[in-house]
């Protein structure tokens, strides 16, 4: 660790945002890590779990960030940590009593964590040699067909299951009716469980539209 002298710019970065900078690596813990650099001596002032591997009083080479300290905040954007993994940074411009720009706290984000469960998930939800369903054994999957069904009429409407009115069960079970979805065995009780309704109401519904038919 360099030796840097205290400044009074220095103090105050230390005084006002190193607790910060603590409470945001220990509320993220592992993935984030903490630099305040003080920009008078263009050096780090402090690291709040260190990931970078640098070390207090390493040149900061933050020599343009007073062109940019006009907005407070920078980012996000993207760099590489020095294990090759990808970080998504913040850097937010610390400013004294006199309004002049003394310091930077930058967030740096370890994301290549969960580019890694992205990738496991992936794998898990594509699958491994996944084929179309055999049609001789599934053609009768009348449950496959009603809910294939069902959510495209909830796509088309903007509607989720979850939040039907009593109206909009009615619409769907008269849409199912036309689509002939109620041949099936047991049908009308699926039915009822996945919209929530009693099975009597859909029962009756059923044989409404039975006898408006006829």
């Amino acid at each position: 660790m360099r030796k840097t002298k205290t400044t009074p710019a220095r103090r105050l970065l230390l005084e006002r945002y190193s607790r910060v900078a603590d409470g945001i690596a220990l509320l993220f813990f592992p993935y984030v890590e903490i630099v305040i650099h003080d920009l008078r001596s263009q050096t780090v002032a402090y690291i709040a779990n260190n990931l970078s591997k640098r070390e207090l009083g390493d040149e900061s080479a933050l020599e343009e960030i007073d062109h940019v300290a006009t907005p407070g905040t920078i980012g996000p954007y993207e760099k590489i940590n020095w294990d090759g993994r990808r970080m998504r940074c913040v850097s937010t411009v610390l400013f004294d009593d006199a309004g002049a720009a003394v310091g930077v706290m930058c967030i740096n984000y370890n994301i290549a964590v969960f580019d890694e469960v992205k990738h496991v998930i992936d794998l898990v939800v594509s699958g491994a040699g996944v084929v179309k369903q055999p049609e001789e054994l599934f053609k009768d999957d009348w449950q496959e067909r009603i809910n294939t069904f069902l959510h495209a009429w909830l796509r088309e409407r903007q509607l989720a299951l979850n939040s039907l009115t009593r109206d909009h069960r009615r619409e769907l079970v008269e849409a199912l009716w036309a689509e002939g979805a109620f041949k099936g065995k047991s049908a009308a009780n699926y039915v009822a469980n996945v919209l929530g309704m009693g099975r009597a109401t859909v029962y009756q519904h059923i044989r409404d539209l039975r006898d408006a038919a006829e």
